[in-house]
């Protein structure tokens, strides 16, 4: 940059910044999600299990995890030089929900990541988004073992409208973890613009 401009003699570009919250059930990979992409230091609170949380933690399927997230992930990544999306993964458990409409405010879309293994783990989610009229899609987490469904039976068990897009992705892996977030940026722009259609009809 030379005095505010770029070499090729181009003004910077200033980016436009979303954010995109990425919530589900415990343990269905949201941390690991946010960190895949992250290009800062992924800001994290989580904590670890412990013999009182026992009760009130379902950790049947997830047996070997051993921390949970009590406020939220923080990452950020630039899909391109002018778009820049702020992650705000949600917490998982029931007892941290009261953090969710904090979180949600200003946010242009939505992952729900959903484990086939634990289906209804998600179906909390899914309902905040439909409630809030916040856009979302939801991300098949394909864990390591896990059946592999076909979309529709998926949609089908999450009793999902058509216009709501389903997406395999790897929650370890960089450019799957991109590419569900690309798809949710679309179905966000969609989904605004058809309501502004809407309004002006």
């Amino acid at each position: 940059m030379i005095f505010g401009r770029s070499e090729r003699g181009k003004p910077p570009v200033e980016p436009v910044t979303l954010k995109i919250l990425v919530a589900g059930g415990f343990g269905v990979g949201k941390t690991t999600f946010v960190g895949a992409v992250s290009e800062i230091r992924p800001l994290r609170t989580e904590e670890l299990l412990t013999e009182a949380g026992r009760p009130v933690d379902d950790t049947s399927g997830v047996e070997g995890k051993r921390t949970t997230t009590v406020a939220m992930d923080f990452g950020r990544i630039t899909l391109r030089e002018d778009l820049v999306l702020y992650l705000f993964g949600t917490p998982g458990q029931e007892r941290f929900w009261f953090m969710w409409d904090e979180l949600s405010e200003g946010a242009l879309g939505a992952v729900v990541l959903a484990d086939t293994r634990r289906l209804e783990d998600c179906f909390a989610a899914i309902d905040y988004f439909e409630r809030r009229s916040i856009p979302f899609l939801v991300g098949v987490n394909c864990f390591d073992g896990a059946i592999r469904y076909p979309e529709e039976d998926v949609r089908q068990a999450l009793d999902l409208d058509e216009d709501v897009p389903i997406v395999l992705c790897d929650a370890r892996h960089k450019q799957s973890v991109k590419d569900v977030l690309v798809g949710v940026v679309q179905h966000a722009m969609a989904y605004s613009a058809r309501r502004r259609q809407t309004v002006t009809t």
